[in-house]
């Protein structure tokens, strides 16, 4: 099972394994990681997994998958930067085992 860092924007790390096919929001949230808040359960109807992939994994990971998570990007309640992703829309392989991802200061206004 790959493994993904979470980096709270206090610089506390959380390294837990996410089973492949799941996405990195549901990692976090079945091991209580801190800073990621999944309101609408992964349905591109919120921004409270916003997260920041490592510049190290951009490539890897790619941009925003869909119009439709640029879109919810917009709505983050913190600033919204390059390698700002929706941490539902980032599915687990074993090609990312390893990935780091920061959390935002805050996923509400």
């Amino acid at each position: 099972m790959p493994s993904v860092t979470f980096v709270e924007f206090s610089g506390a790390k959380h390294v837990v394994d996410v089973p492949v096919a799941e996405n990195v929001m549901r990692g976090a949230l079945y091991n209580d990681i801190p800073g990621i808040v999944g309101e609408c359960g992964g349905g591109l109807a919120c921004a409270t997994c916003h997260c920041y992939v490592d510049e190290a994994w951009t490539d890897r990971v790619g941009p925003p998958s869909s119009p439709e998570e640029r879109d919810m990007l917009e709505s983050a309640a913190a600033e919204v930067k390059p390698t700002s992703r929706l941490s539902c829309q980032i599915e687990m392989s074993g090609g990312l085992e390893g990935l780091i991802v920061h959390l935002p200061e805050k996923q509400y206004d």
